[in-house]
């Protein structure tokens, strides 16, 4: 396999031109706004892969100047930054003044993928290096909980630097899921690594730091980790509940499509920094095997739109041979009442997980915008994901974006799901909430998508209230109206998803280091959403 596939030079020059003409294009119809007139492209013949011309087409106010907001943003963002020895290593969870701290004190790895990129954005680039560094590191550390070894390709899912009373000595302690509330096992840590490498890699132009002999054993362990051979049956990874953003009992154990589309994103971002020594292209030849099984489970098994809907609901049961329609034996009484008035005529998702008599038809967000940006939906999937968005306005984004999931959970079965978690009461935290962070997903899907009105529009909501209720962490109810109840205050993750969105929007072509274009390799034989 050619490494050009990921590091082409052409394809990057290529790609420079597009985004320019995107802007130049996006700026005349902010221009032209105020007269409802929209200004069509010149000779613009060629495809863009990222930044469809659909985008042209839609008429975009004139945004308010968000400067004051934006220089808050920056000063909290900067105020989270930790430093071990002198050097900057990440950001805390929260600038939060309560007492009672908990974990919010640490550095996580997936909560400091958003601020990586705002610090990409801004060419402070050394900081998201030596976080790459650190977590490195700590990877290499023996790692056992109750008498337990873990994989050497584990990564730790935060890490706190302590200071010795009396001395200036410092050190750092890693978190693999020992100390976690509920013990849950961190499986996003290394999929967010490996995208913040290709991220790393992307802004900078620096191919030094992935091609080290550390990164490539890092990347190797992480893959050969995901990548084993057990019982399975599917091409997607088993977890159990609690293992990514969503860390509490939420019914997530199986195959959560969050981890599925992480997965598929990292191993697409494995396949443009791995070397093409020896051992590099053994790893190359199982990630394309692995991704093309992958990629066709995923969009044949996990997307819904209307007419895969009422196929499930016509369902037969009992099916056996390889000719059974009904696969995975799915009873069509366990559709829930709310889908039916949820599914749009035009529209469509990666439902939240599928295993045998079993289906989540919740709508996740986070996992539906990775597809996106990753490839893994494919372009007609990939409107009708937006198309769902924008249908279903009020549900999914409502007075402060974005719902994490829909719809949220309740009564028995919010008891039996959650354990009675008190935490994820309907329409709260992870059972329905509302997360600012996810406005960098959404930004980055709707400009992929051309459809950058979208991302505008949430922006305008999350630009009302972000800053004047101090950036809490989610917000509560059917809505996301109120603040929610346990929300720590100065959440850095909800600082830097709004500063990676507001840059995003306002400069396209950083989109280009959290996204991929389709590749010829990487395209079976699926079925395309009939969304239109």
């Amino acid at each position: 396999m050619d490494r050009s596939l990921g590091r082409g030079g052409s394809a990057d020059a290529a790609f420079s031109k597009v985004i320019c003409s995107y802007v130049n294009n996006l700026n005349r119809i902010a221009e032209n706004s105020s007269s409802n007139q929209v200004d069509h492209p010149e000779n613009n013949n060629k495809a863009d892969p990222f930044l469809q011309n659909s985008a042209l087409n839609t008429q975009l106010s004139r945004p308010l100047d968000p400067q004051p907001m934006i220089s808050e943003a920056w000063k909290t963002l900067r105020l989270s930054l930790v430093n071990f020895r002198g050097v900057p290593v990440g950001t805390i969870a929260a600038l939060d003044s309560s007492d009672e701290k908990l974990n919010y004190d640490q550095v996580f790895v997936r909560d400091f993928v958003p601020s990586a990129l705002a610090f990409l954005m801004s060419k402070e680039h050394d900081i998201v290096k030596n976080f790459l560094e650190m977590t490195l590191l700590l990877q290499s550390r023996e790692k056992i909980i109750d008498r337990f070894r873990l994989s050497a390709g584990v990564m730790p899912a935060s890490f706190k630097v302590k200071r010795e009373p009396g001395n200036n000595r410092e050190s750092m302690d890693p978190d693999f899921g020992g100390s976690a509330i509920g013990r849950v096992a961190p499986v996003d840590s290394g999929f967010w690594w490996i995208i913040l490498l290709r991220a790393y890699t992307k802004s900078t132009g620096d191919t030094s730091l992935a091609d080290s002999a550390a990164c490539q054993e890092g990347m190797r362990l992480i893959l050969n980790l995901c990548l084993s051979e057990g019982f399975d049956t599917f091409p997607t990874l088993l977890c159990a509940d609690g293992c990514c953003m969503i860390d509490r009992r939420m019914g997530l154990y199986g195959y959560p499509i969050e981890i599925q589309a992480l997965f598929y994103m990292a191993l697409r971002c494995a396949m443009y920094l791995l070397k093409q020594d020896k051992e590099g292209k053994k790893f190359l030849e199982r990630i394309l095997r692995r991704m093309n099984a992958l990629s066709f489970h995923l969009r044949s098994y996990f997307w819904l739109d209307l007419k895969q809907l009422n196929d499930v609901y016509r369902y037969k049961t009992e099916e056996y041979s390889h000719t059974a329609v009904n696969k995975f034996n799915v009873i069509p009484d366990s559709l829930p009442d709310w889908i039916f008035d949820f599914m749009p005529n035009h529209g469509g998702y990666f439902i939240g997980n599928v295993s045998p008599a079993r289906m989540d038809f919740r709508w996740f967000c986070l996992g539906n915008c990775i597809a996106i940006l990753s490839c893994l939906a494919t372009s007609e999937q990939s409107t009708a994901i937006m198309d769902l968005i924008e249908s279903r306005w009020d549900a999914l984004i409502g007075e402060m974006p974005v719902k994490i999931c829909y719809p949220a959970l309740e009564n028995h079965e919010w008891r039996i799901t959650t354990g009675c978690d008190p935490k994820n009461t309907r329409w709260s935290y992870h059972n329905g909430g509302s997360w600012p962070v996810l406005l960098w997903l959404l930004t980055a899907a709707s400009i992929k998508t051309g459809r950058p009105h979208i991302a505008k529009r949430a922006l305008d909501i999350a630009e009302t209230r972000l800053l004047k209720d101090n950036w809490p962490e989610y917000y509560d109810g059917k809505h996301g109206r109120y603040i929610g109840k346990q929300a720590r205050k100065c959440q850095t993750w909800s600082v830097a998803g709004y500063l990676v969105a507001r840059m995003m929007l306002d400069d396209p072509s950083h989109l280009r280091m959290v996204a991929f274009e389709e590749d010829k390799l990487l395209r079976p034989q699926h079925r395309r959403s009939s969304s239109w």
